[in-house]
């Protein structure tokens, strides 16, 4: 049984040292992890996040030409020269095959950087919910590392942790008493509006409806990028996990 599940709602309200040995979940809904996921699920050989955009540049410059594709965003946006943003739509079979991509976000991947001493850091989405919550382990210490929106939380992410602690919890991988309160919090938060769809299941129209009205859904209708959130809002879309080495600082698909 899983002897501690946390959510924590930023990076900010953790630390290296808490996180240190444990199985964290960094979760960027709108839309990093939900990007990295698509890429992965669609043939790329990995993802290498970065911090800073130069960083992401002089990584890919080492590739041969044509191996390494820059993607990421500033501000919501495609940086200049990159090759693709961060909308999942932009990420094709025919770009991802056998790809690496250097990425750069303005949340998800430095959320990304608060996990190099965590035992395992697997990537979170809607996308990907059910292979997750498969992938955690049977016990120890796990966290649920929400990303936010430039240190502020987000609902969306919120939304993802509830839902994974739901299904953590009615398969007994972990007891009521091994949740803090972020994590009570959140589970709260995906129960009141899976209690909309009449027990079905939350669908992808009900949590789109929701998503467009978090932050990170507010700031994407305001940059005209609706469908992102469509897309994001896609439950189990694809059956694989991405997994970062914190020692090699690579994401590869598990």
């Amino acid at each position: 049984m899983i002897e501690n599940l946390s959510v924590e709602f930023l990076p900010a309200l953790t630390s290296p040292d808490e996180l240190a040995g444990a199985t964290v979940v960094v979760i960027d809904v709108l839309r990093a992890t939900t990007v990295i996921t698509r890429a992965l699920a669609l043939g790329a050989r990995e993802v290498i996040p970065c911090l800073e955009v130069e960083e992401a540049r002089q990584i890919a410059a080492r590739f041969p030409a044509g191996q390494a594709l820059l993607g990421g965003e500033r501000e919501g946006l495609k940086i200049p020269g990159f090759d693709l943003g961060n909308s999942p739509s932009e990420f094709t079979p025919e770009n991802c095959a056998g790809r690496t991509f250097v990425f750069t976000t303005t949340n998800g991947t430095r959320a990304m950087n608060a996990c190099h001493r965590a035992a395992r850091v697997l990537l979170g989405a809607f996308v990907n919910l059910s292979a997750v919550v498969a992938a955690l382990p049977a016990e120890g210490p796990v966290h649920l590392l929400c990303s936010g929106t430039r240190g502020k939380i987000t609902r969306e992410d919120v939304l993802l942790a509830g839902a994974i602690v739901d299904r953590l919890s009615p398969a007994a991988a972990v007891d009521e008493s091994a949740l803090n309160d972020q994590a009570r919090i959140a589970l709260a938060a995906w129960r009141e509006i899976a209690a909309r769809d009449d027990g079905a299941g939350v669908s992808p129209k009900t949590l789109a409806a929701e998503l467009r009205h978090s932050q990170g859904g507010r700031n994407l209708k305001a940059l005209r990028l609706e469908q992102d959130i469509d897309d994001a809002a896609q439950i189990d879309l694809y059956g694989c996990v991405g997994e970062l080495d914190v020692v090699g600082w690579r994401i590869n698909k598990r």
